[in-house]
């Protein structure tokens, strides 16, 4: 699981933490933090900005350590095309095309149409394709279909057929179609799925397939892709020799360097499994690089590698390539790892069905590590904290490990600007509080949320996968499940007792204020007038918000109050709140152990897709002021190798690129492995 953020993230500067598959949370603007003589503006363009970021504590690595991570880097950005081809199938050849244009034209580059052509471009290489990186829909060119012809015609470029007709028509208008009562595999544009492929068979196809072993069930689906073959359905599955084979031998190629420079034999074996995973594809080989992983939490270098996370498949079961490689922060480690030792405490007290409850948490490991490298679905934009692995039967066995990009966050809160908190909070107080304590309570929250909320609670005997049993709910349930484990514990004084802040009731009241506010409100600011909520982590900030509000009405727990025709949501009774969240952290737990496909629909179709129209379009007003886009991303350092007169690797030097249309074009010149059609 990971936890996404944009530009206008409240985040640490003491701490440095946040969660798994949302590249969003607050909406307000950061306090800044201390200035810096780093750079970490690249460019602005449409909703976008981007990012740089340093890798403090380079120098002090070792050789072998830079050689380790350098060959992890150059594993992940072999396989950044796999990424493109899976968002879509013609994306790699209207990226080749987009770029030839891009590099070869020497006509008017003065013109609104070419500025539009160029901002296009940029977003296309920032979503990993054609469709938005966050909502989904596809991008909208603002230049004609003959202007784009003639650019074609002028640098001898060639782009045809579907290829070209749909980057202005509407086919394949989402990339991710997360609809109620339509089919969701057919009316998605993303390519995990052949044509004509539809819910009921992917559902009829794995409820064929039996795991060796019921209690730890494989995860079927996640490395392939499904499509039809006269009549027949057949996996196409990611390995050496197979689907996406020429990208993943280089990926292998850099991996046996890592291995042969690992820290320790229990990184070294890990290493080991991934390179027999990727060789062979076989999902019981996965499952068992995974438990080695995990286990693996000695020495300075950790990374992230493979298929992984499930949220661009509107059925949960395949897997997006992504890879961060990872150099640990100790000092703030070791500062936040009393989570670590005290999750079976937070487990012991929640508000669970004790049949619900983990009799035994094991091996939750926290760290705050320093990014050095991030590729695939975590590149551009980027995850601010992960927790892995993803197999329940994993977490419950063997445990999980959770980071924080303390980077990452750091260069969010350096590069950011202040203005749009004091628009949306209700009064002084919420101000006040949120400058004084939102930076800590929303690195808590996430520290929470990372490791105890997905470490928690286990399935019934005998129900199956989530994903199974909840499908194109499973998500946002299990993203909503775990952020309201972190927001029930934010206002306890246990957090208090173990050290973590020094007046636990400010820091809850600070959490709940920027929770609502941004659930209710400030996350609509992402979204165009009249759109439905459809992104998995807008949604369970959706439906715990809107919840919670209608639930403690009859108390008026939180009140919607209008001042000057603009509205503010205000916390009346956080005492009450922390009950209401306690009672929704139990009903959804209870919807996942009993897999209660029913209830999680009502759950999130009644509370977290439908959004209020007037409220939405005065934030969307409100907001106008704030020239700072609502997305942000990063360029890469990029790592030089210094050798000697006879070849051999010195030293790894850290250079930072200068712009994001020379690293992008950079990265398709030397990690193009794939051919335009997989």
């Amino acid at each position: 699981m990971k936890l996404k953020t944009i530009s206008t993230i409240l985040l640490v500067v003491i701490f440095l933490y946040s969660c798994a598959n949302d590249k969003t949370k607050k909406q307000e603007e950061p306090v800044k933090a201390q200035p810096t003589e780093f750079n970490f503006n690249v460019e602005q363009f449409a909703d976008i900005k981007i990012l740089r970021y340093q890798i403090p504590g380079w120098e002090k690595l070792s050789l072998q350590q830079q050689k380790l991570v350098y060959y992890l880097t150059q594993a992940g950005l072999s396989g950044r095309d796999i990424m493109w081809d899976q968002n879509y199938k013609h994306n790699l050849k209207i990226r080749k095309a987009l770029e030839s244009v891009y590099a070869k034209y020497n006509g008017n580059k003065t013109s609104e149409d070419w500025k539009a052509f160029e901002t296009y471009l940029k977003r296309v290489w920032f979503s990993n394709g054609i469709h938005h990186h966050y909502s989904n829909d596809k991008l909208k060119p603002a230049f004609s279909s003959d202007y784009l012809n003639q650019l074609l015609t002028d640098t001898e470029t060639t782009l045809d057929g579907d290829a070209f007709n749909v980057i202005f028509n509407d086919e394949d208008s989402k990339k991710v179609n997360q609809a109620k009562g339509v089919d969701n595999v057919a009316l998605s544009a993303v390519n995990f799925y052949g044509e004509g492929v539809t819910n009921l068979d992917v559902e009829s196809f794995y409820k064929a397939k039996q795991s060796r072993d019921p209690e730890k069930p494989l995860s079927f689906g996640l490395n392939s892709q499904l499509v039809k073959e006269g009549g027949e359905l057949k996996e196409r599955v990611y390995k050496s020799g197979g689907l996406y084979g020429s990208a993943i031998d280089e990926i292998i190629k850099w991996l046996e360097l890592a291995k042969g420079v690992a820290e320790n034999e229990a990184q070294g074996n890990a290493l080991g499994l991934l390179i027999d995973y990727y060789k062979t594809g076989d999902l019981q080989t996965w499952d068992d690089y995974n438990v080695a992983w995990t286990k693996a939490t000695e020495g300075d270098i950790d990374y992230i590698n493979g298929f992984v996370e499930v949220y661009n498949d509107p059925l949960g079961y395949r897997g997006s390539y992504e890879t961060i490689v990872q150099i640990n922060d100790f000092d703030m480690s070791q500062k936040m790892a009393v989570l670590s030792e005290n999750a079976q405490w937070f487990e012991d007290n929640s508000t669970l069905m004790d049949e619900h409850k983990k009799k035994n948490v094991v091996g939750v490991t926290y760290k705050v590590v320093t990014v050095a490298g991030e590729a695939g679905d975590a590149s551009p934009s980027t995850p601010i904290g992960v927790n892995l692995p993803n197999a329940n039967w994993i977490r419950k066995a063997v445990g999980s490990k959770s980071v924080s990009l303390g980077n990452i966050t750091n260069a969010y809160n350096n590069a950011a600007s202040s203005g749009r908190l004091k628009e949306f909070v209700h009064d002084e107080e919420e101000h006040q509080l949120e400058e004084k304590y939102g930076q800590l309570a929303d690195k808590l929250h996430t520290a929470l949320h990372e490791v105890i909320g997905h470490a928690s609670g286990q399935l019934n005997p005998g129900v199956g996968e989530t994903k199974e049993t909840l499908r194109n709910y499973a998500s946002t349930l299990e993203e909503g499940r775990a952020d309201l484990v972190g927001l029930y514990y934010l206002y306890d004084s246990k957090i208090q007792e173990l050290g973590l802040v020094d007046d636990w009731k400010s820091i809850g009241k600070a959490a709940y204020d920027g929770y609502i506010r941004n659930g209710l409100m400030t996350q609509l600011i992402r979204l165009n007038l009249g759109d439905d909520v459809e992104e998995a982590h807008m949604r369970n900030r959706q439906w715990v918000s809107a919840w919670a509000f209608e639930k403690g009405k009859a108390d008026n727990v939180i009140e919607k109050v209008t001042r000057d025709g603009k509205t503010y949501f205000n916390i009346n009774d956080y005492d009450k709140l922390h009950d209401l969240f306690g009672q929704l952290l139990r009903e959804t737990q209870r919807i996942k152990s009993e897999g209660d496909y029913a209830a999680v629909e009502a759950l999130v179709e009644g509370y977290g897709v439908k959004v209020d129209q007037d409220i939405h379009a005065e934030v969307l007003e409100r907001n106008k002021q704030f020239p700072s886009p609502p997305y942000s991303g990063f360029v890469n350092p990029v790592l030089v190798p210094e050798t000697n007169e006879v070849g051999e690797v010195t030293g790894i030097k850290v250079t930072q690129p200068e712009t994001f249309s020379g690293q992008m074009l950079d990265y398709s010149k030397r990690y193009n492995f794939l051919p335009l059609v997989n």
